[in-house]
């Protein structure tokens, strides 16, 4: 019997094909090849359909929430997470706070509705942020001079902040802590803010570079906005002292720079709402003008609720009513309005004296335990550690997290060889540890500072 032979086009292959199997011509089958006969012979050309998105290039993991990936596929049973900034129990389980489950009660018996809120948000939330920020006594709320919108926890709230800066400052620039929060540089980047940085983290303390970061602050264009970590500085946990944050206020006061305050522990980072909030209150009682982005995923644990403010302390009431205004026209396109339940449930524990007076007494109970491991911590390291070196620098911080000093090479030794899995700027979380916890880790620092160069 006879025989053609059928060409495949796009990669230049043939094979024999019996005359019996093909009769006259052949249209395009299911599996995209098209088949033709000509001339006794038949050839077929492959449809191949190219992808519009081949020049898009993978992403790099996140940092931070990468952390968490690589420690969910590690089977080692010592496993240790102390990457993402998250609150956990003794037991190392995720934290539900009592009076969040009486507020969300609170909201099921009154049967409230799932509308849509107003796009700056829900009224009483805004309300309460603002007070629990600046103190309801402050003159700036008695004035009317602040111009609070509800957004996405404190990631939506800076992006907020950084698209009006984009819009009505062009130009401007922030300066940002080296070291800072990993998706801080993101958010500007993403609105096309240009940043710098300031010094901040002075590696031969394991503390503040105060000098440095007054330096840096002095030599900035007349106008630029500064990045503020309010308290319990991340990832650092290094905060100025009282007396250093008179000095920062007066440095940005002299050169007409815009304070730019990001406030993600309140009442997390010592216990108090008022000593954490004790950096923006200096900085608003001078008169200054002021942006504040705000996070409840901390003080509260709505991690996944996604409730925060931007909150901008004007010189006038006029002024305010203005900046408001373009804040919500630039929320609209963005993601339309905010989610209610994380709102309501701020709402309702702030405005009930009982409920309130429970959060704060679970803030102070979940600031305590972090304490407790911080000082079981540097406890453990200096028992073990017998060169002399001074850990001291662990009890200095506060919050939630520590900066060990330890480099890149020295972090991957700490998830490699101990499976301690944390952020490769040398931040570890110590609201995942647990005082059954602290030997171990002690061990994997001792043998990763020493051993690892």
């Amino acid at each position: 019997m006879a025989s053609s032979v059928l060409s495949v086009a796009s990669h230049s292959a043939s094979f024999p094909l019996h005359d019996s199997t093909i009769k006259g011509k052949i249209k395009i089958g299911n599996n995209g090849l098209r088949f033709s006969q000509s001339s006794g012979r038949i050839s077929m050309v492959a449809a191949v359909n190219v992808s519009r998105f081949e020049g898009i290039p993978m992403a790099p993991p996140d940092p931070i929430l990468g952390v968490s990936e690589a420690f969910r596929a590690d089977t080692s049973d010592v496993k240790l997470n102390l990457g993402v900034g998250a609150y956990r129990t003794e037991e190392l389980q995720p934290y539900v706070l009592n009076v969040v489950k009486k507020a969300e009660n609170l909201m099921l018996e009154r049967g409230e509705n799932k509308e849509y809120l107003p796009i700056e948000g829900l009224a009483a939330f805004n309300k309460a942020t603002a007070e629990l920020l600046l103190g309801a006594d402050n003159q700036a709320i008695k004035q009317q001079r602040v111009a609070t919108v509800q957004g996405l926890s404190g990631t939506g709230s800076l992006r907020l902040g950084a698209a009006f800066i984009e819009r009505y400052f062009p130009g401007a620039k922030v300066l940002i802590s080296n070291p800072t929060w990993g998706n801080h540089k993101n958010i500007f980047n993403d609105a096309r803010v240009p940043w710098s940085e300031y010094r901040y983290y002075d590696p031969k303390t394991v503390g503040l570079d105060f000098e440095g970061m007054i330096e840096d602050i002095k030599s900035a264009p007349e106008g630029t906005f500064v990045l503020l970590h309010g308290c319990a500085h991340n990832p650092t946990g290094i905060d100025p002292t009282p007396e250093q944050w008179e000095k920062i206020a007066d440095v940005i006061q002299q050169k007409n720079h815009f304070p730019f305050f990001d406030v993600a522990y309140q009442g997390f980072a010592s216990g108090s709402l008022d000593e954490d909030a004790a950096s923006v209150r200096l900085f608003v009682s001078r008169g200054m003008e002021v942006f504040v982005a705000q996070s409840y995923s901390k003080n509260l644990g709505l991690y996944a609720e996604r409730v925060g403010a931007i909150n901008v302390i004007s010189s006038s009431p006029e002024s305010a009513v203005r900046v408001k205004s373009q804040l919500k026209r630039l929320a609209r396109p963005m993601y339309s309005n905010p989610p209610v339940h994380g709102a309501r449930i701020v709402a309702n524990i702030v405005g009930d004296p009982t409920l309130f007076g429970e959060w704060k007494a679970e803030m102070e109970m979940m600031a305590g335990r972090i304490k407790t491991v911080r000082q079981a911590l540097y406890d453990s390291i200096s028992s073990k550690d017998r060169s002399g070196k001074d850990w001291s620098f662990i009890l200095k911080q506060i919050g939630m997290f520590s900066f060990t000093g330890l480099n890149k090479n020295q972090s991957d030794n700490m998830t490699n060889k101990w499976h301690i899995y944390m952020t490769k700027d040398g931040r570890i979380s110590l609201a995942g540890l647990s005082l059954a916890k602290c030997e171990y880790l002690a061990d994997a620092i001792i043998d990763s500072y020493h051993n690892v160069s």
